[in-house]
């Protein structure tokens, strides 16, 4: 078998583990789910072994013996699981252990439970870690009682808890859709009105009046209800595409408090912190479902295939806003491209991460230096396309492009952070943004990886760190594109 064989069967759902896991939690012997599925005990043993696929048929039979979710069997869980723990190994504090991503994918397939709790135990080392290292920066005191005294809980970010929530639902909630909908007909939305429609009902239904101040007057909050006044109050500093969307947000919490409610709860979030942002963002989701109802939008995103700038004149929103949205459409018979997207600032530090198309995203430190988010700060306000390639062969299209965040004022600071938008390579053809390219030949696809410590590219020239179970060796005779990628490592593999 070719090393491409190797890496197709591994990419493989394997699901014979948890079958197994399955039966043995109801108690159940091979005979016995054998005789309740129709099928032998012998072929059901070699299922539980994977040296026979799952089918979709004794997929729904397991789902409805047993009351399944089936996205208990979901592949990308445990590929993103996977992914996540091989970025976690590559750290130095594993190093000795000379871990491969063979032996973690099967471990994962077995106990993925006991996967998730390792990677939660190192996001807590590395979370207490960084805040005594900044804490011990800035007091020569106890690290202990600086904490104390700063009223910091070095036991979890909330942003970690809810972007696995959204990752785990790929970003789509029915119930919010539904009720958007709902409210787009009940008032007769229209993209060219939606503004006044919105303003009216919140004054006609709920009393609530819309105010506007200058940066000098709103305090730093772009956006603040206040309750006893009935009053909602905006910045002058928001474009208009986002007053849009903080009226609906404020709507999504007038009208879909109970949905809310519903939706965090039965995510048992561990902090307060985390089931307040979960509620924020779900308000959000609500938000640009409104702007962009779900049927009409579908509708104009297939018929300009995907042009993200013409939608957003289409719907009045940034390209931000458009974005986020195809994320979201995966309405069973009504899907859209299974994206991922990602936003993040010229550091290198992501702010926001979700993945659809399959596609690792750095959970731990800044994405490849190679990836289409970065070169797109080269050329601010152009959106820029990109063809890559991961060492695996696995090959996305990617569209990208700078957005202003924070203007307040002539004279404010604003930041520019990136926003992109991929998908595999298999569906670039319905995007217009892919006309012109030989999407048959990834040949001259852009080698990119996750981060460099598990990337395998021998003569990466943008290598900041040594390969994971590759030791830095220095000849001080022989110098290689990079400190890190030395001549003597072997050939090209780009």
């Amino acid at each position: 078998m070719s090393a491409k064989d190797n890496a197709k069967s591994s990419a493989e759902p394997r699901l014979g583990a948890k079958v197994k896991t399955l039966r043995r939690k109801q108690g159940l012997r091979q005979a016995q789910l054998a005789r309740m599925l129709d099928i032998s005990a012998s072929y059901l043993n070699l299922i539980e072994h994977d040296k026979r696929p799952l089918s979709a048929t004794l997929l729904l039979k397991l789902a409805q013996l047993f009351e399944l979710d089936l996205k208990a069997f979901a592949a990308e869980t445990n590929s993103q699981l996977t992914a996540d723990l091989m970025e976690m190994f590559g750290d130095p504090l594993f190093e000795q252990h000379n871990l491969i991503a063979t032996d973690v994918r099967e471990f994962i397939t077995g106990f993925p439970g006991i996967g998730k709790a390792v990677l939660h135990l190192y996001q807590r080392y590395r979370e207490t870690r960084e805040t005594m290292v900044t804490l011990s920066a800035e007091q020569d005191g106890g690290l202990t009682g600086s904490m104390a005294h700063a009223g910091i809980d070095p036991t979890g970010i909330p942003t970690e808890e809810v972007n696995d929530f959204l990752q785990s639902h790929l970003n789509h909630f029915p119930a919010l859709e539904t009720a958007a909908e709902e409210f787009s007909k009940q008032i007769g939305l229209k993209p060219d009105d939606i503004y006044h429609a919105m303003s009216d009902y919140l004054l006609s239904q709920h009393g609530v009046r819309i105010r506007y101040v200058t940066p000098e007057e709103d305090g730093g909050a772009v956006r603040r209800f206040d309750r006893g006044g009935n009053e909602l109050v905006l910045s002058e500093s928001l474009p208009r595409s986002s007053r849009k969307f903080q009226i609906a947000h404020q709507i999504a919490l007038l009208t879909q408090s109970d949905v809310l409610d519903e939706i965090t709860e039965a995510a048992e979030f561990k902090t307060d912190e985390a089931r307040a942002l979960a509620r924020v963002l779900l308000a959000n989701y609500y938000a640009g479902a409104v702007v962009m109802p779900y049927g009409r939008f579908m509708d104009s995103v297939r018929a300009c295939r995907y042009d993200i700038e013409l939608l957003g004149n289409r719907f009045g929103v940034s390209f931000e806003q458009v974005c986020h949205r195809l994320t979201t459409l995966r309405r069973s018979g009504n899907e859209g491209i299974p994206f991922h997207f990602v936003r993040a600032d010229i550091a290198g530090n992501i702010y926001k991460r979700f993945s659809a198309s399959g596609i690792q995203i750095s959970r731990f430190g800044g994405a490849c230096p190679r990836w289409v988010l970065y070169s797109a700060f080269l050329t601010p306000g152009t959106t820029v396309t990109q063809l890559s390639k991961m060492p695996d062969d696995s090959a996305y299209f990617c569209v990208a492009r700078t957005v202003k965040r924070g203007a307040r004022g002539h004279h404010a600071p604003r930041a520019i952070h990136t926003v992109t938008l991929g998908c595999q390579v298999k569906y670039a053809p319905q995007m217009a943004y892919a006309d012109g390219y030989d999407l048959q030949n990834t040949s001259a696809a852009v080698p990119i990886g996750v981060t460099c410590r598990i990337c395998d590219r021998r003569n990466c020239e943008q290598r900041a760190f040594p390969r994971l179970h590759h030791p830095l060796a220095i000849d001080e005779n022989v110098r290689g594109v990079s400190f890190y990628a030395p001549a003597s490592d072997g050939g090209d593999d780009f």
